[in-house]
């Protein structure tokens, strides 16, 4: 696993893309699994501060429910229009809660506005980003994980 700030220094070209694609729409896809098993789907909000990627979460929901029991989670940037200007951007790992009362705090104070109280804080540790472009007739699939370079693969 890897914080935001490993995957910057690890894929300093790539990291830029990709948190460009975070920050241009406010709203994103998160998958989370139920207890079942079966994947779940939900709208979430993402925020990054400090050297990390996070997530927050209404007190007791589905999502947060879903984390504490298994931590593993996909979350795909809204991709915009059709497009695709400035290409597609996922990541996946596993979000970690924290509920240390000053660390929430110091969260909760970063953020450009006051969540709501109670509420949850998923840190976001990374095993694999990936993001995808149109660039002329060519799809570049670009893939990274922790230690290891990121790969490009090029389509027709």
């Amino acid at each position: 696993m890897a914080t935001w700030q490993d995957f910057e220094r690890q894929a300093p070209d790539l990291a830029p893309l990709v948190r460009a694609r975070f920050e241009a729409e406010k709203h994103h896809v998160l998958a989370t699994l139920r207890k079942d098993g079966s994947p779940r789907v939900s709208g979430t909000e993402v925020e990054f501060v400090g050297d990390d990627l996070w997530i927050g979460s209404m007190y007791g929901s589905v999502k947060a429910r879903d984390l504490q029991r298994d931590a593993r989670f996909a979350l795909h940037a809204h991709p915009g229009d059709e497009t695709m200007a400035g290409g597609d951007s996922k990541v996946a790992g596993r979000a970690v809660e924290i509920t240390d009362e000053a660390e929430l705090a110091a969260f909760a104070a970063d953020l450009p506005e006051a969540p709501p109280t109670p509420f949850h804080a998923f840190r976001l540790d990374l095993d694999q980003v990936v993001h995808t472009a149109v660039e002329g007739d060519q799809l570049l699939v670009h893939n990274w994980r922790p230690g290891r370079p990121v790969e490009t693969i090029r389509l027709h």
